[in-house]
């Protein structure tokens, strides 16, 4: 991984970091949250309170500790709505994965689900700023329509961060795709110093180094 990505990567993780928080969790809790993660591939959903049961006791407890880690995302009624990469909110990014259509909470996460899972997928998600589609089929890390989409990039505007909501409402927002390397530097143009670019194959390098870590 370049140097690059390593800086990135080292960046996220203190903003968002999923893994620490895990590791930080019970053994129960860790694989509560694991569970939830899987059942939008087996599901096309997350577990329903009735299915947490199987792995923790006590779910409102589970469900509160995990929301303050920032690891599933709830709704103002306190409802289990996601978890990073996946939501049940309607989002630009969707995902075809096992006969399953999912959303992913950004461009990134969506890239994510098929290195994490080791599943074939099909993102349909569109440019920020112009509005073209984007179209990208995955084997794990592996983009299958390469020649299609090699001028499409990865943009992030880290600046966007916001310690006073969680990251799938504020930086999760600004995580994009850019249909080609013209409207990529355009948009990075706006705010150098904020904002960051990444080829397709390199946010693939890195999705796949900030998510793989959280399922064995």
């Amino acid at each position: 991984m370049n140097k690059k990505l390593t800086i990135a990567l080292k960046r996220l993780n203190t903003i968002l970091p999923l893994k620490k928080n895990q590791d930080n969790c019970t053994a129960e809790i860790k694989e509560l949250h694991q569970q939830i993660l899987r059942s939008f591939v087996t599901n096309g959903r997350i577990l329903t309170k009735e299915e947490m049961v199987l792995w923790v006791d006590d779910i409102p407890e589970a469900i509160n500790v995990l929301s303050q880690h920032d690891m599933v995302t709830v709704s103002g009624s306190g409802e289990p709505i996601g978890a990073y990469p996946f939501t049940m909110t309607e989002r630009v990014h969707e995902v075809h994965v096992n006969g399953h259509q999912v959303h992913a909470m950004c461009a990134l996460d969506a890239l994510a689900i098929g290195p994490m899972f080791k599943e074939t997928t099909q993102i349909t998600s569109q440019c920020a700023v112009t509005d073209a589609p984007v179209k990208i089929e995955m084997s794990g890390e592996t983009i299958l329509n390469l020649a299609e989409v090699q001028d499409v990039h990865f943009g992030i505007a880290w600046d966007a961060a916001n310690a006073a909501s969680c990251c799938a409402d504020s930086l999760c927002l600004e995580m994009i795709f850019l249909r080609d390397t013209e409207t990529a530097q355009q948009w990075l143009a706006d705010d150098s110093d904020g904002r960051e670019v990444f080829t397709l194959q390199e946010a693939v390098r890195f999705a796949s180094q900030f998510f793989v870590p959280l399922l064995p």
